[in-house]
């Protein structure tokens, strides 16, 4: 991932510092589950985590066998007396870089967390804050009725809340490891000392495991991750919306000494927000790699690790990157109420027709009858850019059927929100 956009305390996580020493955590629980049920003498743990590794000797001895994990033991064995001949006994590989990975994600899940508690706060507040807010509401780009602001940005923080219990979800579901030995059976390990080890670390025994922890588990999370990332990507795609030129309602912070072009010196552009759109299309590339990697041969080969080296920490970064961005912006973007009352009357009072529509049906005019002479005067306000609400009045058809302050009663932008609060106290209580 480019340098700059690196989140630090996530890529720590990630770091081969990191990777290692959760390695070695793994190593050393099994050594304590061992000792527990009396398989190797008491003592050895305790002798063994004293020992001091360097990362440059393992890369050193990976040079030479191509094989990270032997690498590992061969740097602490190098270090430590005759006790390291009881590390990695009954394990393959795949039980420690797995159950460390886990470890990993259980850090990183701390984080992704954490940060979504931060936006569904923001979320809230501006939510109530922009409550009654008229501003037109829109489909296919086209006005549609009145809603109000603070409905738009409430819908946002109720997928973001969904978000968040899917991910929260998720996250239960990588909380396993896998201390089975090369194909799960136990042929080497008492299954006990597996789930000595595991409870140790805060983890759950994979109930099914062959050589690894099946790989859905991780496709699970992956998809949470992206679809916190599409609910991102649908904020700030509804604020590059907005902050067009002949739109300008809602407008993503721009900071003093910022510029927009490099030859247009007027410019603002939504670059925070076209940046998070353009992210999120990367989490959808790692969930599609996430999935390839479900279907291994037998009891598993090796063609998920290189991607999942990439993607996990990629990923990981990426997500929490783009909430602490999108925080930035829900907490700061600038709101300009005079264009959100220019847009609603920007048709002229189309934007009524189904007020008039169904009041017409209330009064017993047949359903196509009235859908016509309704259509009939929007599309020759759409056309000649006349007032909707002066061509019905003119209406011949209609001169006996509305007074003039009846129609003026179907033309008021309030009457959209009478159940706003309903809404709220759906989403909120």
């Amino acid at each position: 991932m480019i340098e700059r956009y690196r989140v630090k305390d996530v890529h720590n996580i990630w770091t081969d510092k990191n990777k290692f020493a959760k390695w070695f955590e793994v190593e050393l629980a099994v050594l304590h589950a061992r000792e527990q049920i009396g398989d190797i003498p008491k003592g050895i743990t305790k002798e063994l985590r004293k020992t001091e590794f360097s990362l440059d000797r393992i890369k050193e001895i990976e040079k030479e066998t191509h094989h990270d994990v032997i690498a590992f033991l061969r740097a602490i064995g190098e270090n430590s007396g005759d006790e390291s001949r009881f590390l990695h006994q009954g394990l393959t590989s795949s039980d420690v870089v797995d159950t460390a990975c886990a470890l990993q994600i259980k850090e990183v899940s701390l984080i992704i967390s954490k940060e979504l508690d931060t936006i569904l706060r923001i979320l809230k507040e501006r939510a109530l804050k922009f409550k009654g807010t008229l501003m037109v509401g829109r489909t296919h780009g086209v006005h549609a009725e009145p809603i109000s602001l603070g409905l738009k940005i409430l819908s946002w923080y109720a997928e973001m809340k969904r978000a968040k219990e899917r991910f929260d979800y998720a996250r239960e579901t990588l909380r396993y490891g896998k201390l089975s030995g090369a194909v799960g059976n136990f042929a080497h390990l008492n299954p006990e000392i597996e789930e000595i080890a595991l409870k140790k670390l805060g983890l759950e025994p994979e109930p099914v495991s062959t050589q690894i922890v099946p790989r859905d588990r991780y496709a699970e999370y992956q998809f949470s991750i992206t679809m916190i990332g599409a609910a991102i990507e649908r904020i700030a795609q509804e604020i590059r919306h907005s902050q067009r030129t002949e739109i300008r309602e809602l407008e993503e912070p721009f900071q003093k000494g910022q510029t927009g072009s490099s030859a247009m010196p007027h410019k603002r552009n939504p670059i925070i927000c076209e940046r998070l759109c353009g992210m999120s299309r990367l989490l959808r590339g790692y969930l599609i790699t996430s999935l390839e990697n479900i279907p291994l041969w037998n009891e598993r080969d090796i063609s998920h690790s290189s991607t999942e080296r990439i993607y996990l920490s990629d990923a990981t970064e990426l997500i929490v990157y783009m909430m602490r961005k999108l925080s930035f912006v829900i907490e700061n973007f600038n709101v300009y109420p005079e264009n959100l009352m220019r847009n609603i009357w920007l048709t002229k009072g189309l934007i009524f027709s189904q007020n008039v529509l169904i009041s017409l049906l209330d009064k017993g005019m047949d359903r196509g009858e009235a859908y016509k002479i309704v259509q009939e005067n929007a599309m020759t306000s759409w056309k000649e850019g006349g007032d909707f609400k002066e061509s019905l009045k003119n209406d011949r058809r209609l001169s006996n059927i509305f007074t003039a302050e009846e129609l003026d009663s179907l033309f008021e932008p309030e009457l959209f929100l009478k159940n706003e609060d309903l809404i709220y106290k759906r989403v909120l209580e």
